[in-house]
């Protein structure tokens, strides 16, 4: 890792990496953002480095988070990734997945893509916060507590507020990058 101010939870290299390229950059495509929503369903009790370590088998379980092949997935195709040493060998949050697919699917039909709609939560812009390092970052958000229940009545699962507001960090509708951070200000 370079010495530049980065956000406090990048600690290693990989994180590093991720943060300086990808974290908190405005995503409106719908294939990286299926990626990132069963990404953070993923890690749900687990770190974000041990994902990160994961995520090119993610990648290959998962047609490339193509969300019309995963919706598709059949029981033999989750036993198979049941086995798959390459992903988080999690039966719920392996079946969520494609059943999120199929939701992900329905929002796509109902308004033309998932960014559309996830974006239209905050008028097409991102929220960006600036709390200085070592001031709390909340888990959860009354804008996170609307989208999960939206998600949710959608039929989405593994979608609680604290996953949706990460999700929400990840995929840039939220800009929680630390004010000392690099990043604040250049996403």
């Amino acid at each position: 890792m370079d010495d530049r101010a980065r956000c406090a939870w990048c600690t290693n290299d990989r994180l590093a990496a991720y943060h300086d390229a990808e974290w908190g950059v405005p995503v409106r495509d719908d294939r990286t953002l299926f990626e990132l929503l069963t990404l953070e369903g993923a890690q749900a009790g687990l770190s974000w480095d041990t994902v990160l370590r994961k995520r090119d088998g993610y990648r290959r379980a998962f047609a490339g988070f193509d969300p019309a092949a995963v919706a598709a997935f059949d029981a033999a195709r989750i036993e198979a990734l049941v086995a798959d040493p390459g992903i988080i060998r999690h039966r719920g949050k392996i079946e969520a997945t494609v059943t999120n697919a199929r939701a992900f699917l329905a929002i796509q039909e109902e308004h033309g893509s998932f960014a559309h709609w996830l974006w239209a939560t905050v008028d097409g812009r991102p929220v960006v916060t600036r709390r200085r390092r070592g001031e709390p970052v909340p888990a959860t958000t009354p804008l996170s507590d609307r989208i999960s229940k939206d998600l949710s009545r959608c039929g989405f699962r593994f979608v609680g507020s604290t996953i949706t507001y990460a999700f929400l960090q990840a995929s840039g509708v939220v800009d929680d990058h630390t004010a000392e951070c690099w990043r604040a200000g250049s996403g």
